[in-house]
């Protein structure tokens, strides 16, 4: 079995992010549901904000999230950690975040 550190993480530029893109990712009912988590509180560990879905399927919403440039992950010992790139993504997309935050707050739980 692979080590999760064997591959670097890929954090693309924003610049590099396009409309559509940041679109999928947040459409995602789940996705948007740890992107809140994130929102609220920074710097949570993947178990903490993994949806209810497979190891699989959790990994590819992290992968999606990060590609869209929402994301920021880094491993700390046995955890990889997350934060939203909140102020490079409001940079690149303003008020696409705030409005996405709304709707997940509209989410049931």
């Amino acid at each position: 079995m692979a080590s999760r550190t064997a591959n670097p993480l890929d954090h693309p530029a924003l610049e590099d992010v396009s409309f559509p893109e940041a679109l999928e990712a947040l459409r995602d009912p789940y996705r948007l549901a740890m992107v809140a988590a994130l929102a609220r509180e920074p710097g949570q560990s993947c178990g903490a904000i993994m949806p209810p879905v497979s190891k699989p399927a959790a990994s590819r919403h992290f992968k999606i999230l990060r590609a869209a440039g929402l994301l920021k992950q880094w491993d700390s010992g046995t955890q990889r950690l997350n934060a939203l790139r909140r102020e490079e993504f409001d940079a690149r997309f303003p008020g696409l975040l705030d409005l996405a935050l709304a709707e997940a707050a509209r989410l049931p739980d």
